[in-house]
């Protein structure tokens, strides 16, 4: 124990990796995961070896894992700041509204502090970043002494575990089992409909370890005989420059393809494009052969971000005519990147200022291109000097106090920099050619500091868990419940009534409006189906951003 006391940052990365490993224990569908399995290891080694961290530290995780969490959402958040979109703002402003009044009013009838309301509220939103932003704005509460503080910033952690372990098996049983029975469905054939009636031709996604089996760009070898005495140029122009002539073999010489080529008997060429199209070529000229050694032609490939004002709102389609460099030298788009969702590359998708192209074709080609479209994408390596800058303007941010009456409101370092983060990350996706925050990195950044941070609340936090426990041992989990419960029966009330969202959707939207990743995962295992996480991914960017700013909020007007 005396060297847990001692040396701190022992103690801080044991209780990770203790807390990683509680997390993993399953139940049924439900895991803690790795977050509530940190805070319930931390409490228990504060209460035991009473472990002292300095609060400078947690400040810093903190501010880390705010800040990842913004970057990442930012591209995503202000994509769906549009019409089709405020459907599902709805489902989002009943989640801050409702969690907000319940926790004011259990703060009201049983005479709560300032310090157990806001862990009642993060816990039962399953929203840890909440726990962040309330336990810093409490520590800026004038009228309380330091030893109030520290008193209130451990409830704080002891009531979010309580309240989220509950809220956390609730939302995930409601919206998996209960939901679509209230709603009469079997979930995976409702997903199953919606997929197809929304799939226009387009297959499911592939996971992380699989490959299409049929991928959309191919090559493929044919020896001419019904294409003798055609030329090259007029091949290619049958099929509208949908294939190009890469190599022709003549014998033993390779000829260059110019479009004034003359295709004879016998001679074998490479054609490359969309699989449908070399099919379609190959009936023009003739019976498809094996690879033939030297009859082959390295391709290029390159991520380019569209900056292009004038490309925005194209078809693909639309961009290869606008572009003849497409056609002329043989250059494809096989996928394309939307924030962090991989959209179908056919001709009838809509291309937007920001997204991601894959560019495949003759190195030539693609570098005119990129030239008048955007501009390479750069996401090798962080760069530090973006990420700094971010952080210390949201910290800047948060140091802004707006007065509402006589209720002090600010942000806090917290909340200055998720919002900088939102921008910073909105900003970056623009163009993709600086501040590069990869986003694995940006990921094991944002786990990473939150942990931490938790670890930190949690050890100092441990000596005073049993004395809360004790005093609302039996408030705390029906808090957990009903804070779940009462916005996610409105949202379904209202999803259905009122804005008529698709069943399987409006399930995995109120997940999101939740932030509950373990609830997503069990709604998508129940309908053997990713439809759900359409609408997960619009609420859960959107809550993901709001929520942790209700700590501030709920602590302003509970501290006045």
């Amino acid at each position: 124990m005396g060297v847990l006391k001692d040396h701190p940052e022992l103690a801080l990365f044991l209780c990770l990796a203790l807390g990683y490993l509680v997390g993993k224990l399953r139940v049924g569908p439900i895991t803690l995961g790795g977050i509530c399995g940190t805070l319930i290891v931390s409490l228990l080694m504060g209460a035991w070896a009473e472990v002292k961290v300095s609060d400078d530290v947690k400040t810093v995780f903190f501010a880390l894992f705010i800040f990842s969490l913004g970057y990442l959402a930012g591209p995503q958040f202000f994509s769906n700041l549009n019409r089709k979109s405020l459907r599902f703002f709805a489902l989002c402003f009943i989640e801050l509204v409702s969690v907000l009044g319940i926790a004011y009013g259990l703060a009201k009838a049983f005479d709560l502090d300032v310090g157990t309301a806001s862990g009642i509220l993060a816990g039962a939103a399953t929203e840890s970043a909440v726990v962040g932003t309330a336990t810093e704005a409490i520590g800026k509460l004038g009228d309380l002494s330091p030893a109030q503080i520290a008193q209130y910033q451990g409830h704080v952690a002891t009531a979010y575990t309580v309240c989220y372990l509950f809220g956390l098996i609730t939302i995930v049983l409601y919206t998996s089992q209960i939901m679509p029975m209230l709603m009469r469905i079997n979930l995976a054939d409702a997903s199953r409909e919606l997929w197809e009636k929304m799939r226009g031709g387009s297959g499911h996604g592939l996971e992380s370890d699989e490959r299409a089996a049929l991928p959309g760009l191919v090559g493929r070898t044919y020896l001419v005989t019904r294409a003798d005495g055609r030329t090259v140029g007029d091949l290619e122009a049958s099929l509208d420059g949908r294939i190009t002539v890469e190599a022709v073999k003549r014998g033993s010489k390779l000829l260059p393809s110019a479009p004034g080529l003359r295709l004879t008997l016998s001679d074998l060429i490479l054609i490359v494009g969309r699989r449908s199209h070399t099919i379609e070529a190959g009936r023009l000229i003739g019976p498809e052969t094996p690879g033939i050694p030297g009859l082959d032609t390295p391709l290029a490939s390159r991520q380019v971000a569209v900056t292009d004002k004038s490309s925005h709102g194209l078809t693909i389609d639309q961009l290869q005519q606008r572009h003849p460099e497409f056609i002329k030298d043989g250059v494809y788009v096989t996928d394309l990147l939307r924030n962090d969702q991989h959209l179908p590359a056919t001709g009838d998708t809509v291309v937007h200022r920001g997204d991601v192209l894959t560019l495949v074709g003759a190195r030539s080609g693609l570098s005119k291109l990129v030239a008048k479209i955007g501009s390479v994408v750069k996401n090798d390596a962080t760069d530090f000097i973006y990420l700094g800058l971010g952080i210390v303007v949201g910290s800047l941010i948060g140091q802004l106090v707006i007065r509402a009456g006589d209720i002090p409101m600010s942000l806090g370092t917290g909340g200055g920099c998720l919002v900088a983060g939102l921008l910073f990350g909105w900003f970056r996706s623009r163009s993709q050619t600086f501040g590069a925050f990869p986003p694995q990195a940006a990921t094991t950044l944002k786990d990473m500091g939150l942990a931490l941070f938790i670890a930190c609340t949690g050890l100092v936090s441990g000596p005073q868990a049993w004395p809360l426990l004790k005093q609302y041992g039996a408030l705390l989990p029906f808090a957990g419940i009903a804070m779940v419960l009462v916005p996610a029966t409105l949202s379904l009330l209202v999803g259905r009534k009122l804005l008529k969202i698709e069943k399987p959707l409006l399930i995995g939207a109120i997940a999101g409006q939740q932030c509950s990743t373990p609830a997503i995962t069990s709604i998508t295992q129940t309908a053997q189906s990713s439809v759900p996480m359409l609408g997960y991914t619009i609420t859960y960017t959107l809550s993901n951003f709001l929520l942790p700013l209700t700590g501030p909020v709920l602590v302003g007007v509970l501290g006045a």
